[in-house]
């Protein structure tokens, strides 16, 4: 029997509470979002008292209802207006059928593909915070019979919950309408992970890699040039392994001095070194049960190299200053965008943690390798997410501001096209973001001779600034952006360099005039 509902103004009904308390767990990066979903419906189902229900997804540009949870092979899509449920996507009104075999809306194709038979149905709209439909919430099957007042009060509630959670996912962005832009080269409605966007090949590669490596325990390298979305997959194998309940603890080799990198990682134990006043664990112990990611390891000292490889080979260590061996039981994820083999060659990393660590492999794609269909994607993400964040829900993009972001070669990956659109979501006049609002770097100008986007010497369309900017960023890209080294091949000091980098930032962060 449903939970009976006892209406209170400003209160939260209790069996809301229920459904935000089962959806909460999964709302974090890198979960599946059909384990997010099928948490929301569970309770739901449970709370009302059906047999089962199905979420359908409304893709406004395909103008079809898709479903999330359903028992039907492959799922089940259905045109706005077909079936009791693309009838509710469109009207946005709710519908309750004590005999669905009897009701011609109702579309048997469903029961035919299952062998289930739908007797009782009720099935609700649910909208986003603008009013518009993003999907339908059906429950089938009363346990009494048939769905009551008080039941559809409840799911009304529910169907709410359920939008509010919709709208922190990643999926929101591909449920509103888009532009006709947009719509011409947009497949249709896919996903697989909260907050990872994308569904090309090079990307449905990598999510069959996680969903192979995720349950197990092996360590995970993960290689791809900076700005990838490393840390989001390492996230992923995490929250879809039977560690997901426990932490994950990231250490960044890059952000910490070779002096304090052991301390991060090991802990000291008190009256190791002056100041020691009292012992502190790492973020080994922190990740106790859990996952601990190792950004950048390539940036890891040679000195912690060998006490890694302990880590991994005996699952123990000692904290700095200490001599009792502690047990690590935690999950070993890498990443780095150097590469390794190489710095093997060199000498710069250990042959053995290599080979330790080289155990499964996921090569995040760059952007410019994951397709128009990624790359809408994430830019419809990222105006939706920054336009939500500061307060602009409205924003959206002019076609020539669309054209210019699917021109740009993205060097810096996802990460730049993020930090591009924020800050054109934050700087635009009104609600539409013209293309001169996007802090990219002016097209450059080449001649006939020469191919697009090459840069040759001799050109006389090119000044010696841009012919340097790109040898440095070229040098750079080659050494795996190490600086030091980069600077020593260019026959320049560090800061010099330091100095050409700031002024290259600043020319690329310049708008174009209007």
């Amino acid at each position: 029997m449903p939970a009976k509902v006892v209406r209170v103004e400003g209160e939260e009904d209790t069996i809301v509470e229920a459904v935000a308390l089962a959806a909460a767990p999964f709302l974090t990066r890198g979960v599946e979002l059909t384990e997010l979903l099928g948490a929301l419906v569970d309770a739901v189902v449970r709370q009302i008292g059906a047999d089962r229900g199905t979420l359908y997804l409304v893709d406004g540009a395909a103008r079809t209802v898709t479903s999330i949870i359903s028992d039907a092979p492959g799922g089940i899509i259905l045109q706005l207006g077909q079936g009791l449920a693309g009838t509710v996507a469109q009207t946005g009104k709710p519908v309750r059928v004590v005999d669905a075999q009897s009701d011609p809306r109702f579309d048997p194709r469903t029961d035919r593909a299952t062998g289930y038979v739908t007797r009782s149905v009720m099935a609700l709209p649910v909208f986003d915070h603008h009013g518009d439909v993003i999907g339908v919430l059906q429950l089938l099957n009363a346990h009494k019979g048939r769905f009551l007042d008080d039941d559809e009060i409840a799911a009304t509630a529910l169907a709410k919950q359920a939008g509010s959670v919709l709208e922190r996912t990643s999926l929101y962005a591909e449920l509103k309408k888009k532009s006709p832009l947009a719509d011409d080269k947009r497949p249709r409605l896919a996903f697989r992970y909260n907050q990872i966007v994308g569904e090309s090949e090079p990307m449905k590669r990598v999510y069959e890699l996680v969903e192979k490596a995720a349950p197990t325990s092996a360590t995970v390298l993960v290689l791809g040039e900076s700005g990838t979305g490393k840390e989001l997959i390492a996230r992923a194998v995490h929250m879809n392994s039977p560690r997901k309940g426990k932490p994950f603890v990231k250490v960044d080799c890059t952000t910490l001095p070779e002096s304090l990198m052991e301390n991060e990682l090991f802990g000291h134990e008190k009256g190791a070194f002056t100041g020691a006043d009292r012992t502190m664990p790492g973020k080994i112990e922190a990740a106790e049960g859990g996952t601990l990611f190792i950004d950048e390891i390539g940036e890891l000292p040679l000195k912690l190299q060998g006490k890694l490889l302990r880590v991994l080979q005996d699952r123990e260590f000692e904290r700095v200053g200490g001599t009792k061996t502690l047990a690590a039981d935690v999950r070993v994820v890498c990443a780095t965008h150097r590469d390794l083999p190489a710095m093997v060659q060199a000498g710069a990393f250990r042959e053995d943690l290599y080979y330790r660590i080289h155990v499964v492999i996921l090569r995040m794609p760059a952007l410019r390798d994951r397709g128009t269909g990624d790359l809408l994607r994430l830019i419809e993400h990222f105006v939706d997410k920054y336009g939500r964040r500061h307060g602009r829900p409205h924003v959206r993009l002019a076609d020539d501001a669309t054209q210019r972001l699917l021109q740009h070669p993205y060097h810096g990956n996802i990460r730049e096209l993020e930090h591009v659109i924020e800050s054109a979501v934050v700087l635009c006049d009104g609600d539409l973001i013209a293309a001169r609002d996007l802090s990219l770097p002016r097209p450059r100008t080449t001649s006939s001779a020469t191919q697009p986007g090459v840069l040759l010497v001799g050109d006389p369309n090119l000044t010696l600034d841009a012919l340097e900017h790109e040898h440095i960023r070229l040098v750079l890209k080659a050494l795996g952006n190490n600086q030091s080294e980069a600077a020593r091949k260019l026959g320049i000091g560090r800061n010099t360099l330091a100095r050409k980098l700031a002024g290259l930032n600043t020319t690329e962060g310049e708008p174009e005039p209007e």
